[in-house]
Formats: C-alpha cells, structure tokens, sequence
C-alpha cells in the first residue's frame, strides 16, 4: 500500500472506531467528539480505561500494536464492567467489533476507579507474559536482534556455531513492512515450523502483499564503511533460481520476510570494482581489509602421498582438508597459512587454485556470456549510488535490470535494443537508493554479491556488534553442543582491530550483581 492507501485506510479505521464507542465516551464523562479526533482520541481512551498516555505510542509501531489492539479493546470492555472470561474472548475473536455491543445494546456504566490489578493468578501471569512479548519485540525488531551464523562464509572472522547481536539503530531500524506477522519471529515459527508472516506467495499484487507499510527506516547514526560486516535480506530470496531465470516461476517474499545473510560490504556506492587472481580491487587498488579479516582460497598442496600428521594440520589451524584422488591435498587456507605448510618438508609444491581470467561461469552476474567473468576474475564494475545516472544499452542492461525492475518497481521492457521504462523510451537511468556489493572472506566457498548482484539499502538489516555465544554448531547433541562452547568467544566484540577481547567476566559481574539486589529487594519487601 502507499502512504496514500494507508492514510485512507486510517481515517477508515477512525471511523469505526467512533461508531462503535461515542456512547462510552459520553458515559466516561467526555464529549462524542473527541473519540472521532484520530491520536486525541486514543489519548483520551488511555484517561477512560485508566491506563499510561505512551500506550499511545505502542498503538502506532508495526508488529508491536498487533499486541497492544487487543490489550486495550479488553481493557475498554473492562472499563465498563465487563470483565468476565467470555467477554474477553469474544472481543478478541471479533477483533474489537463486541465493543459495539457494548456501546449500542447495553446501559453499562464506566467504572472510573476500577482496580487494575489481575483478579487470578491466571491473569496475572498472562499480562506479565504479554508485555514481556510486547518489550522483547519492540527491542528485537527496533534495537537489536539476535542471529546465528549458518555458514563458512566469513570463517575466521566469524564461525559458523557463533551467535550474534546484531544492532538496528546504527544504520537505522528498517520499519517492518509484513504488518501482518508472529513477533519475534523471521520468516519461520520455531518448532510449528509454518510461515510467520500472512502474504499472497504467488503475487506481489495480492491482497495481503497490499497490506504491508512502505519502505520505512528510522535515522541511523552510521553509514555503511567500506569492508564493514553488514547483517541484510538476501535479494535473491524470492526466485525459484537466481541464476537467470525468466520464466516467471517464484516465490514471492516481503523484503523483510527474505532470509539473512551476513557478508563484508567490500564495496560501497560510486566504486568501481574488480576481482583480480581473487584480490578485490577497488577504484583501481587492491583493498586493504580489517586485520580480523582472513580471506581464504581452495590450495592444492602435492606431497607426493605423505600424509601430514594431525598435528601439523592443527598447527597450520586447519580445519578443512583432504587428499584427492592423486594423493594431492586440497585446502583452504589463508596467503598467510599457505606459506607456512610450503615450509614443511614433505610438502613439494602448493598452488592456489583459481579459474583463469576469460573463463565465463553461468553462475557469475550479470549471468551474460558477453562478460566472460568467474568469482576469481570479475569485472570491473561500478556500485550504483543514489542520484547517479547511467547510460542504458545493450551493455549496460545486464548489470542494471533487476535494480530498474525490481529494486526501484519500475515496468522494464525491451523493443529490440530500445529500453522501454513504464512505455517511455529510455536511454538513461537515475538510481533512486544506494547499493553495496556483499562478500564473503571464505573467497571460493561463499556465495555472495558475485553470484547474484547489487544489495539495495532497503535490504540492510543491522551491524553485528558482539558475539553472545559460540560453540560447534555441528555437534551431534545437546551435551556436544555444550561441551564445544568456545569461551574465549563469548561476548567478544565483531569489529574493531587486534585479537578479540571477551567481556564474559563483566557479564557475569553484571548478572550477579543484580541478581543480589533483586533478591535484597525483596527480602526488604518481604519485611
């Protein structure tokens, strides 16, 4: 929906909600009026049910008022002496709509000092539960999210088995576009395992898709730095293949329903970018990385059949490897370990292995056997910014296609070589958001921005900020998973330079400390 549907569909929503409560309002001692004036009236509803002004602005935060609605439509009913179970129930099932009863087909009264308090222990515990889901998704989806770390990609940096927070207000909180959706939850219900979020799969241009807000984000206080690792929605999520397919079969995902990817920004907007023997060039020179970064690429080291021992495998730190079929072994290891297993002496030779320039890899953008381009040898490319204009062209539309057509929502077509942008001829494009080029440190093992573009700004999710919990996410149970805590990980911090810190002793000296002042308080209580 634009903002103009929404704005309608809220001065709609206003007006139900005078139809249905006017006469509760003039009972509770304020004018019919005011329940027709949109925020006022909420204000004074807050008066009338007794309950804090900044319920207000709970009111007003997508995914966080799917939980408040009901809350305040109870709270409603009780203010007027309906507080019985079935009255509860029937005003959640009707969403709201029994209030009408309430104000049309009976004489209640408001009850102006009604007690607060829960009348059992029943509801006490569900309206401590209610608004600690209401605290924890507002955190979660505006502040900071955690996030696991499925893959090697960036291995080395990060591990896969660690658990991160990831901040959402340093680049800015991306408003929750899925209006419709479980809290707390992404794209998947833990254990239920079904979709969390209502939308219309197979057609962007359904019913429940119009539901959702606008491309939103509040005011970060950061940009997005060249080499930062950036937590973000993957692109490709909502095709049934990303690699060139054009027939139309795929799934549609929200923006904010897409799965998480994390990956390093090595490129960011206005750039020019090349991969060279695997190196990332930017603007004509090789990138300098973070010194936690440790690119790695695929060795094969010839030891003409002598096997390394388990603990040179270990001191070279190691984690993958294998002999091949000719006796040769093939690792991944960073420039750096390479040169320390060329010094063992059974080694007789190791070369890196990589695809030599020239070599067209169908899985590579922009998917065009014109740019005969693999991961190892890419480009150059440019990194769309924001109010730049490109040249449109044969050339020039592989690279820009999906950022014209699905990015920036605009009609794309081709008469011959003209392009055609919503029926008007074009020889231009000015791109409308800025764009960052997402890879991998595990150079060969990652699949990243090489395999499948640009990533828009509106696809950024946060900035991973600490490590909470790491251990061996392929240990086979529980106890494993335990006994694999890596510790010297825990709560250390992902950015900044030198070996990574844990603050664990801060952690436990914080939990402990306030562990003794809420039992103090109440024993103090108690007394």
């Amino acid at each position: 929906m634009t903002f103009t549907e929404w704005f309608l569909f809220f001065l709609f929503i206003q007006v139900v909600h005078f139809l249905g409560t006017w006469k509760l309002y003039t009972r509770a001692g304020k004018k019919a009026w005011e329940a027709a004036v949109p925020v006022y009236n909420a204000i004074v509803l807050m008066q009338i049910i007794n309950r804090p002004k900044w319920w207000v602005i709970l009111l007003f935060v997508p995914i966080v008022n799917l939980l408040m609605f009901p809350i305040v439509w109870i709270e409603t009913c009780r203010s007027f002496g309906f507080n019985k179970k079935p009255d509860s129930i029937l005003t959640v099932l009707t969403l709201g709509l029994y209030i009408y009863y309430i104000n049309y087909f009976t004489d209640a009264k408001h009850i102006e000092n009604r007690s607060l308090k829960p009348r059992s222990p029943l509801g006490e515990w569900i309206s401590s539960i209610a608004f600690a889901i209401i605290a924890a998704t507002l955190v979660h989806t505006y502040f900071m999210q955690p996030y696991t770390i499925p893959t090697s990609s960036l291995e080395k940096t990060l591990l896969v088995g660690d658990y991160l927070f990831v901040s959402k207000f340093h680049y800015g909180a991306r408003v929750p576009m899925t209006t419709v959706a479980a809290p707390m939850a992404h794209d998947t219900i833990p254990v239920l395992g079904t979709k969390s979020f209502l939308s219309d799969d197979k057609n962007k241009d359904g019913l429940l898709n119009k539901l959702s807000l606008p491309y939103m984000r509040l005011p970060g206080f950061q940009k997005i730095k060249r080499n930062d690792i950036v937590v973000f929605s993957w692109p490709s999520d909502s095709l049934a293949t990303m690699w060139g397919d054009n027939s139309g079969n795929f799934t549609y995902k929200p923006i904010d329903k897409r799965t998480n990817y994390v990956k390093r920004a090595v490129g960011i907007p206005g750039d020019s970018l090349e991969v060279r023997d695997g190196y990332v060039f930017i603007n004509g020179e090789r990138t300098v990385l973070p010194d936690r970064a440790k690119p790695q690429w695929h060795f094969i080291v010839d030891t003409n059949g002598e096997k390394f021992s388990q603990g040179a495998l270990s001191r070279y730190n190691i984690r993958e490897g294998g002999t091949t079929n000719d006796g040769k072994y093939y690792l991944n290891l960073t420039d750096d370990e390479a040169a320390l297993v060329a010094k063992n002496p059974i080694v007789k030779s190791i070369e890196k292995y990589l695809t030599p320039k020239g070599f067209y890899d169908e899985s590579v953008f922009p998917h065009d056997p014109r740019y005969a381009w693999s991961s190892d040898n890419f480009g150059p490319i440019y990194i769309p910014k924001k109010g730049v204009t490109v040249e449109l062209n044969a050339k020039t539309i592989p690279f820009y296609e999906q950022i014209i057509r699905r990015y920036e929502n605009n009609n794309l077509t081709f008469i011959g070589d003209d392009v055609y942008i919503n029926g008007k001829k074009a020889k231009n494009y000015t791109f409308k958001q800025d764009y960052y080029w997402m890879m991998g440190d595990n150079r060969q093992r990652s699949l990243d921005a090489r395999n499948w573009g640009y990533v828009p700004f509106d696809h950024v999710v946060g900035k991973p900020v600490m490590i909470w919990l790491s251990w061996d996410a392929n240990a086979p149970n529980f106890v494993a998973k335990i006994n694999s805590i890596r510790w010297d990980r825990m709560f250390t911090t992902v950015g900044g330079s030198g070996r990574p810190v844990s603050y664990l002793w801060l952690v436990l000296l914080l939990i402990g400390g306030y562990t003794v002042y809420s039992f103090r308080k109440s024993k103090k209580k108690k007394a």
